[in-house]
């Protein structure tokens, strides 16, 4: 039955690819290789395979290739995106501060222009009082002598006969009364004409005293909405942080205050904005503990960014690399970092600065190279082809320490990467995953 199959094989194959010989002639005889069709077949099937591995595995070392290099750009435009980031709050929190300040510089203008409106208002108030006071005065007065005055008419007339002088003296009385009455009359027209003035003061007060109250408020509107657009920016990029933080193992707050003891940058850390309390108003106070709440935080986004630079919050190879190993026990050992496995020759860099503590041939990770950062955290490059630097060197983010290569205990290229924190080992992925759900 086999032999009938592969002979209906080797007659449908024949149309195609016909029986062939190779002859092979010596001195004493000439002989020959049939290639049949099937077998024809197998060879033209073992080359396509041959050629179709060789054409996936040059197009992987293509991408790889190219991979790494957009890896390294990736990283470069990321950490230029953070930095343009952290450029850009700081130039918004300039601005904010410097709004806020005038903010209240206006605030405090209209404050007393208020208070000054108040003054007058009141003084005007009290003119207004005396002057209706001694209208009500005049206007007694008026009315007693206008009593008086028909009392002496009517006593003139019934005394017409009377004695000449008495007559006079009665009229003369009249006429002075007559006379204290337009007195009497011009003074109140006066006075009726000031208290209309003052009132029309009081009143004009009283409108721009609600215009400065309308403008103040507004002011406080506006101010409290630049705070609120300020502090939630603010919580918006520290959130993050503080949990990278925390998810990689390291305390934040035990973090920024070692920073902060260190701190030797240009400036020094910001300092809180401080407004004179005279008077205690309560909304310049509050205003003033909003911005100082938001530079206090902007301080730890600053501090933040300085830690990121002293711990190792990046993969020291660039592209080009597999995960071979991961960390933990094996065969009943503790595997104290993770392996990156790759060509001889790849780079090394060193994810955070840091000062060279070792560069040397080392049993089990052959060349090694060590760097002890900041906050007790420490770093080990083992199996390495190639060691670039020296003892006691100091180190910054992304410089290049070593190649990787096949060194010591290895079964193949690859780079054995530890952190350490305290002289205790941790899994290298606590720090990569934490920066990488952050960048």
């Amino acid at each position: 039955m086999p032999k009938r199959l592969i002979a209906r094989v080797n007659s449908s194959l024949g149309r195609f690819l016909p029986e062939q010989r190779l002859f092979m002639k010596s001195d004493s005889a000439t002989r020959f290789v049939r290639l049949r069709p099937i077998t024809q077949a197998w060879v033209l099937a073992a080359a396509g395979a041959f050629f179709l591995w060789a054409v996936v595995a040059t197009s992987l070392l293509f991408i790889a290739g190219i991979s790494s290099g957009s890896t390294r750009e990736q990283a470069a435009i990321a950490q230029a995106a953070f930095e343009q980031r952290l450029v850009t709050l700081a130039k918004e929190r300039d601005s904010r501060a410097s709004e806020a300040v005038a903010a209240q510089e206006r605030f405090q203008l209209a404050l007393a222009q208020v208070s000054q409106m108040q003054s007058q208002l009141l003084a005007s108030e009290e003119r207004r009082r005396e002057l209706e006071t001694g209208i009500d005065v005049i206007q007694g007065t008026l009315r007693r002598t206008m009593t008086e005055r028909d009392t002496a008419r009517a006593a003139l007339a019934k005394t017409q006969g009377t004695e000449a002088g008495k007559a006079n003296s009665l009229s003369a009385r009249a006429d002075d009364m007559a006379s204290t009455v337009d007195m009497l009359s011009s003074v109140l027209s006066s006075t009726a004409a000031e208290r209309d003035a003052a009132a029309r003061d009081a009143e004009d007060a009283r409108v721009e005293t609600d215009r400065i109250a309308l403008e103040k408020r507004l002011l406080e509107e506006r101010n409290d909405e630049i705070f609120t657009t300020l502090e939630g920016a603010v919580k918006v990029s520290m959130t993050p942080l503080d949990r990278m933080f925390k998810n990689a193992g390291m305390n934040p707050d035990s973090i920024l205050s070692q920073i902060r003891k260190g701190y030797s940058g240009t400036g020094g850390p910001l300092m809180p904005i401080s407004y004179s309390t005279k008077g205690e108003d309560p909304a310049i106070a509050r205003d003033a503990a909003r911005a100082n709440g938001i530079l206090e935080r902007l301080d730890e986004m600053n501090m933040y960014r300085i830690a990121v630079d002293k711990l190792p919050f990046a993969i020291p190879i660039y592209g080009g690399y597999r995960f071979t190993s991961p960390f933990g026990y094996r065969w009943g050992r503790l595997h104290a970092g993770i392996d990156l496995a790759g060509p001889v020759g790849m780079q090394v860099h060193v994810p955070a600065d840091g000062i060279v503590t070792a560069a040397e041939w080392e049993n089990g990770y052959g060349n090694v190279v060590k760097v002890r950062h900041e906050f007790g955290v420490s770093t080990v490059y083992g199996h390495l082809s190639r060691i670039r630097v020296r003892v006691g060197q100091k180190v910054s983010r992304g410089d290049v320490i070593g190649d990787s290569g096949n060194t010591g205990r290895s079964t193949g290229p690859h780079l054995h990467y530890e952190i350490r924190v305290g002289g205790n080992p941790i899994n290298p992925m606590t720090f990569i995953k934490a920066a990488k759900d952050v960048f």
